[in-house]
């Protein structure tokens, strides 16, 4: 049976449940959950795939789940995965009742999973590929929530804020030899935009201690914990012409405590922000300058400071052989040269850049949206673009990586070499794992 045939098969099979799949992923869409409480939606995507007669491994890192797909003969690890958690959008219209809502896609991400694992297991095409399909929902891509994650890690229960840092260092991609995502985006009309890069970043949580006081009659015996904090937002201004152009450094913080009362000196007083850049290096020069101006503005009024920095994502990278199968299977399915884009740049992050620095990876933006990720304005306005579509030229990579005894998958990896290896990745995490203390109070 020749590729071209196994494809159309798999596009027949997603086409016969198109309203199954757009159901799902309007089901997901209503009730959206954050990052390690997917508990619903796990449930919801785990019994979707029982219901093609896969086994699935529930709460894989809290939550999430997984199902592995056989071929027909021995060969490569081929892992397809959607992401399970919504953001906070207080003022969308469809927000609930805590302001949660799927503002990011995340619901057309799984659902167009589960379309392509549909497509590959109903169409009986498994049989006729070599190697495995690794199916994974995974947990809390969307880096919030802070407090909560520090808690589940200080229960043992997680070792990392993101979800595929914690499925990497729990083994899930161990066995894995390539790995295969999409993500929605407004592309203004365009079908799809392929080859996107991002920046990766390092969090940082921060506490500021000073003394209390009485604001109005005895401010001079307090140690004004808010004043550090504003001056430490001044010194990390102070520094972004120190920036290379090329890291495309964004740093962004926020004050998340600002005091107790208004008549009370603030003496503890939080912050959290990112430091993004396009390299590891970049990260790592902007990390430490960030930390200095933290320092500085402590020193300067005479607090203590507590700088927390947390492992961030890592940039993504980008595999042309992959993206050129995907771009190809886009006009397979009527999409025309001039609405597929070649290449993007993102200074934002994706956790999906953390598995992009250890083996191969496809990572396409897809329409079907309008409005900004994460706005009020982000809505879906092309169901059959934004789930189907995507759902169906997944499937068919699969199957040129897959077909002929895994002929194109074996290809791609017998000169790869990876930018990082496990071991290497994990301890670039703990080094930015590390809690920093500067005591300026007397006898603090």
């Amino acid at each position: 049976m020749s590729v071209s045939v196994l494809k159309q098969k798999v596009i027949e099979a997603v086409d016969s449940s198109r309203e199954t799949i757009l159901a799902l992923g309007k089901d997901i869409f209503d009730h959206p959950e954050l990052g390690y409480r997917e508990e619903r939606t796990t449930a919801r995507a785990a019994e979707y795939l029982e219901s093609l007669g896969l086994d699935v491994e529930r709460n894989i890192a809290v939550t999430g789940c997984r199902s592995m797909l056989e071929g027909g003969s021995e060969g490569p690890t081929v892992a397809l995965l959607g992401e399970l958690d919504a953001i906070v959008v207080p003022d969308h219209p469809l927000a609930d009742d805590q302001g949660r809502v799927h503002a990011c896609g995340h619901n057309i991400q799984l659902a167009g999973l589960l379309g392509a694992v549909t497509g590959l297991v109903t169409s009986g095409i498994l049989p006729r590929l070599g190697g495995r399909i690794s199916v994974m929902g995974t947990p809390a891509e969307e880096f919030i929530e802070l407090a909560y994650r520090e808690s589940l890690r200080k229960e043992g229960k997680i070792s990392y804020f993101g979800g595929k840092q914690e499925l990497i260092a729990r083994g899930y991609f161990d066995d894995v030899d390539m790995s295969l995502m999409f993500h929605a985006l407004d592309l203004q009309g365009k079908k799809a935009l392929v080859g996107p890069e991002s920046n990766g970043f390092i969090g940082k949580s921060v506490r500021f201690t000073g003394r209390a006081a009485h604001a109005g009659s005895a401010p001079e015996e307090g140690i004004n914990a808010l004043n550090a904090a504003s001056l430490a937002m001044m010194n990390i201004h102070a520094q972004r012409e120190t920036f290379r152009d090329r890291d495309r450094v964004r740093v962004h913080p926020i004050v998340t405590k600002g005091g107790d009362i208004v008549n009370v000196v603030p003496h503890d007083v939080r912050m959290e922000s990112y430091v993004r850049a396009r390299t590891i290096e970049g990260m790592k020069d902007a990390n430490l300058k960030v930390s200095r101006a933290i320092e500085a503005g402590a020193l300067a009024v005479g607090a203590d400071v507590e700088i927390s920095d947390i492992p961030g994502y890592m940039p993504i990278l980008r595999y042309r052989e992959l993206d050129a199968r995907y771009t190809e299977n886009m006009k397979l399915l009527g999409c025309h040269d001039d609405e597929i884009v070649d290449g993007g740049d993102f200074t934002g992050s994706f956790d999906f850049g953390d598995v992009s620095q250890l083996m191969p990876t496809l990572h396409p933006m897809t329409g079907g949206i309008s409005g900004a990720l994460h706005s009020i304005d982000y809505c879906i306005s092309d169901p059959e673009a934004a789930y189907l579509l995507p759902a169906k030229a997944m499937a068919m990579t699969v199957i040129d990586l897959l077909a002929d005894d895994a002929a194109g998958a074996r290809a791609l990896m017998k000169d790869f070499r990876a930018p990082m290896t496990k071991k290497e990745y994990l301890d670039f995490m703990e080094s930015n794992n590390r809690i920093r203390v500067h005591r300026n109070i007397p006898g603090s």
